[in-house]
């Protein structure tokens, strides 16, 4: 295409005056009527700025069905499941309360506690998470840090039995009987004739001298609709504490393998009535007696 025929006759038509004045100023302002170029720009010419960088996305959160499904699981795949749920989001209360009760479930006490105490330190009343704390160290026989969380939890909600009956269990391990007493006693007002309230507070008073009373309460316990395996072999181990062992194999028969009842009969053969008042109540299962037991170097004859 041909030059702009105005612009080419403009600058033709210039007087000399002009263009040596134009020519004293610097070439930047000269072009186009200096040497046909703009002048480099002086300093660093500016780079453009970098793309910004999309940071990752954080790991999908596992669905509502797949973490139900998690809990259906066993203990060492939970705690598997659960410990990337927390790892991913830290502030998910609960994966962190089911990580501690899978760990719990392993024995794992101490990381446990650890798991559910991240929640509180982030969600002070958060109920699920002080329960985890105060059982981990129950079963591992730390009654006493267990006391806080549950008042905490009963002053939450006044009619949940719940923590009442852990705080039974916790003041007895604290060598606290008047107190373990009247949270029991306090349970079973919130949530009369419950089995596990009754077996627990059945086994205080077994592990106090009172086996007979333990029977009563532990045979209404075993009468429940929602009762079940725990509550009978509890009654089987109180009937075998005075010496009732025909009662007390029948109910251990009911529910375990021949070789489990034979070595269980065997353990209450080996005790004698009083020492219902010496057990050690830190399980609250056949294995806590057990375990209790397992050092004693001396057995008195069976009746």
């Amino acid at each position: 295409m041909c030059p702009n025929p105005i612009r080419a006759a403009t600058v033709l038509m210039l007087p000399a005056a002009v263009v040596v004045a134009l020519a004293a100023v610097t070439p930047a302002l000269a072009w186009p009527f200096g040497d046909g170029k703009p002048a480099a720009a002086t300093g660093a010419p500016a780079k453009a700025p970098a793309a910004a960088k999309t940071p990752p996305a954080p790991p999908a959160k596992a669905s509502a069905a797949e973490r139900a499904l998690a809990e259906k699981q066993d203990p060492l795949t939970r705690v598997a499941f659960w410990s990337r749920e927390f790892k991913n989001d830290p502030n998910d209360a609960e994966a962190g309360v089911c990580l501690a009760s899978a760990m719990r479930a392993l024995g794992r006490y101490g990381e446990a506690v650890e798991a559910a105490q991240k929640v509180v330190a982030l969600h002070p009343k958060h109920a699920p998470a002080l329960f985890e704390v105060a059982r981990a160290q129950i079963s591992s026989g730390q009654g006493f840090y267990a006391i806080e969380p549950m008042k905490i939890v009963a002053a939450l909600d006044p009619k949940d039995w719940k923590p009442w009956s852990l705080l039974g269990v916790a003041y007895e391990q604290n060598k606290q009987p008047d107190l373990a007493a009247a949270a029991y006693e306090q349970a079973l007002r919130l949530s009369p004739d419950n089995p596990k309230v009754l077996t627990n507070y059945a086994l205080f008073r077994a592990t106090h001298g009172e086996p007979q009373v333990a029977e009563v309460m532990l045979r209404k316990a075993v009468g429940q609709p929602s009762s079940g395996a725990p509550e009978r072999q509890n009654l089987a181990l109180v009937l075998g504490l005075e010496g009732k062992f025909g009662e007390a194999e029948s109910l251990l028969r009911r529910d375990l393998p021949p070789q489990a009842a034979d070595a269980d009969l065997a353990y209450l053969h080996s005790l004698a009535p009083a020492a219902a008042a010496t057990l050690a109540p830190p399980g609250r299962s056949w294995g806590g007696v057990q375990a209790s037991e397992a050092a004693a170097s001396a057995k008195a004859p069976s009746r």
